[in-house]
């Protein structure tokens, strides 16, 4: 797994096989999930955590 903080659309695309404009959207609609429970987010990218809990049903436990 990497380290970095955030994921871009462009590894939401290739990591899912769906097209860029659908990676922006899923983006999009998981940084508005982020904002309804009071997070700050960047346009165009997600948090990786996030993005893997979402996903993969990643948790991180403790």
């Amino acid at each position: 797994m990497e380290s970095t903080l955030f994921v871009t659309a462009d590894k939401v695309a290739s990591d899912l096989g769906v097209s860029k404009p659908y990676a922006y959207k899923l983006v999009r609609q998981m940084n508005d999930e982020l904002n309804e429970k009071g997070f700050l987010t960047v346009a165009g990218r997600v948090s990786r955590q996030y993005y893997e809990e979402r996903f993969y049903g990643l948790r991180k436990e403790g």
